[in-house]
């Protein structure tokens, strides 16, 4: 099994998601051979806490990995030490993002490979196996890359393999390699229509617009003025939308030199391959970049999986059902034979996939709690349906909320341009999505009785400790 997941990439970054510019010939393969999920959403837009749910089928509130500086829980198992445990041959290779100074071996891997932090993409230093840290130069895709396929070409000794890469793109700070620095230049981007039209968003969304998350901030460090809400200052959006896709190719190639090294070796079509991201990116929509948020660029994320044994390659399917993160680890160990995690909040898609799954979920929670070190989005509890959303920003103490509602007819309007939570003729609507809310709550064991999260101390323009970025 290959499983490759990506760090901050959007759903439609992708030229099988229908992204006019950016050219994935080899992700789109896999799409065009297997299963393209075109509901995918994370449980928490926010990189820890999505990987630990990717890994472990559970919440954040359960797995505790609520922040992007939390180690994995030792005492949780996770889909890879499960395999392990049936015998096969595992290995990490890049970004793992759970426990920002340790770049040790994890449990689960008979070999693993990464580095402290975020890594960088030019010559990061790399702990090979728990041997030390050692700069291994280059760009951070090819590398990862290299060192993946040295060790799919051992001898794993006739036993299955898991083979997880980690890339760090199209994480900011966003740095293509050379020969894809210039390749969107000739493409002009403006801020998305919605960032100019927030008079019935929460004035929270309003003031994030100058903060390092919104499109009047820094930029990543890719607008050296700031504030800035002039319209020329849109260039340095531009410029950093061009970075954020020429990273992206680096990433297509990558899955085009493994796809070809399974096919030198034979073993391509007895391999499960999965693409996948870890949570969205908020690019200019309402007035803001980065994630967290509940709206759809936050959430959505690709998934692609090619396996002739989940569906032939000649009978590639698209599936509209809404499936989340925390429901990978039980597909993938379902589709491998191996015993299921117990107590897990996600649900194997297989027969989704393959024969249809009429109890399928119609809604689920998104959750995520405000961070001190990154003060610029307040409490989430959120519940998506098929065809309405509903975001509340509780204050944390159990008091009134500070920031106003949203609600949204997403099948009518998935740009989230109209916020419903005002208008008297959908009162009845909003309350029932308060009740989905708490009905969805409730299925993953949160009540407003138990449900902990910390003070929401505002939106704030303070910079990001340098270290942490």
């Amino acid at each position: 099994m290959l499983f490759i997941l990506c760090d901050d990439i959007r759903w439609d970054a992708l030229g099988c998601a229908g992204n006019p510019y950016v050219k994935t010939p080899n992700i789109d393969r896999l799409a065009h051979e297997g299963v393209h999920f075109r509901n995918m959403f994370c449980t928490t837009s926010l990189c820890s806490p999505s990987r630990a749910s990717i890994l472990s089928g559970l919440y954040a509130h359960t797995h505790g990995v609520q922040n992007n500086f939390t180690e994995y829980p030792a005492n949780f198992t996770s889909f890879p030490m499960q395999l392990q445990k049936q015998g096969y041959d595992t290995a990490y290779f890049g970004k793992w993002h759970m426990g920002e100074n340790n770049d040790q071996p994890r449990p689960g891997f008979n070999w693993f490979v990464t580095h402290k932090g975020q890594g960088k993409y030019f010559d990061t230093e790399w702990n090979v196996n728990g041997a030390g840290s050692k700069l291994i130069p280059g760009y951070y895709t090819h590398i990862v890359t290299d060192l993946a396929t040295e060790w799919l070409n051992r001898d794993h000794t006739g036993k299955p393999w898991l083979l997880m890469i980690g890339h760090k793109a199209p994480h900011s700070f966003y740095f293509p390699e050379p020969k894809y620095s210039n390749t969107f230049d000739k493409v002009w981007i403006p801020y998305p229509e919605t960032a100019f039209h927030l008079d019935d968003k929460p004035a929270w969304i309003k003031e994030r617009r100058y903060t390092w998350h919104g499109i009047y901030g820094p930029l990543f460090e890719w607008r050296k003025k700031f504030p800035d809400d002039s319209p020329e200052a849109v260039k340095d959006f531009a410029a950093m939308t061009r970075a954020y896709w020429g990273t992206i190719l680096s990433v297509d190639d990558s899955v085009g030199k493994l796809f070809g090294e399974l096919q030198r070796r034979g073993e391509l079509d007895n391999t499960m391959i999965v693409f996948m991201g870890d949570n969205g990116l908020l690019n200019g929509e309402h007035g803001m970049v980065d994630k967290r948020t509940a709206h759809e660029a936050s959430l959505r994320i690709p998934l692609i999986v090619r396996y002739p044994g989940l569906v032939p390659t000649n009978k590639p399917r698209d599936i509209q059902q809404q499936a989340l993160t925390v429901d990978v680890a039980p597909s993938i160990l379902e589709l491998c034979g191996a015993p299921s995690l117990p107590g897990i909040h996600g649900k194997s898609w297989v027969k989704l996939v393959q024969r249809g799954d009429s109890s399928w979920r119609n809604a689920w929670l998104y959750h995520y709690n405000y961070e001190k070190q990154f003060p610029y989005t307040p409490n989430v509890r959120a519940v998506r349906t098929d065809s309405w959303k509903y975001i509340h920003y509780p204050h944390g103490d159990g008091q009134a909320d500070r920031h106003k509602a949203e609600l949204y007819n997403i099948e009518f309007d998935p740009e989230e341009r109209h916020n419903l939570i005002d208008n008297p003729k959908y009162t009845t609507e909003w309350k029932r999505m308060m009740g989905e809310l708490g009905r969805v709550m409730k299925e993953v064991g949160l009540t407003a009785a138990n449900d902990q999260m910390p003070l929401d101390e505002g939106i704030k323009k303070e910079l990001p400790d340098q270290k942490i970025r």
